[in-house]
């Protein structure tokens, strides 16, 4: 390989780190898992068919992928967040794993990402339950994901579903999107908001909400 070819992939690599830290994807994905009675009074059914859904966070400016992480509608709603860095402890987390989806945490996952800075591809399919139950079970088993490897742990994931073979592995975000997009029955939809690009005030936000609640039940 030439001095320049070498230098081009490298320029490349951290061009990729870069995008990948300030969107979506966590520079330390050390954590602390919840505990296991935690995790089991989180856990939240959704009374929906039984889904995939892929988010997919683009830059506003440059239009580049960012982070992939994939929400799964099975046995119980889970959002399988590799490296992430959308943390709360209203939503237990286990090995890069979310727990506890409820409409509202959904709704908050999603703001959370969609700033001015970066927007979110969302992308539903539906699917049988033991494909939805078998994604659980991988989901469950594969973090946690080291940093940038949030798209190459999201496709290779979906790569081991029935239906979904025909996806190759990648790390960038917009090319698992386009494949998955490809997918028969897939429903997409973008989220643009306005909020300030630093996620932990979308978190903060949500945390004043969280204790409005509990003192209006009081």
């Amino acid at each position: 390989m030439s001095g320049s070819s070498a230098m081009r992939q490298r320029t490349c690599a951290l061009a990729l780190m870069a995008g990948l830290v300030l969107a979506g994807c966590a520079a330390d994905t050390t954590t602390t898992d919840a505990a296991p009675d935690v995790v089991a009074r989180a856990a939240y059914r959704h009374d929906g068919p039984p889904k995939l859904t892929l988010f997919t966070m683009v830059s506003n400016s440059s239009g580049a992928g960012a982070h992939s992480s994939i929400m799964i509608n099975a046995s119980q709603r889970v959002i399988f967040d590799p490296a992430g860095s959308v943390r709360h402890s209203a939503v237990p987390e286990v090995r890069d794993v979310l727990y506890g989806i409820t409409p509202r945490i959904e709704k908050f996952y999603e703001s959370a990402h969609a700033r001015t800075t970066y927007h979110v591809v969302i992308q539903e399919i539906e699917v049988s339950a033991a494909v939805a139950e078998q994604a659980l079970q991988l989901a469950q088993r594969r973090g946690p994901v080291g940093q940038m490897y949030c798209t190459q742990s999201t496709s290779t994931l979906l790569r081991e579903l029935p239906g979904f073979e025909s996806l190759r592995p990648t790390f960038f975000p917009k090319a698992l999107s386009k494949q998955f997009g490809e997918l028969p029955g897939v429903r997409t939809r973008e989220l643009y908001e306005d909020d300030e690009d630093d996620k932990r005030v979308a978190i903060e936000q949500f945390s004043l909400a969280q204790d409005e609640a509990r003192e209006a039940l009081r």
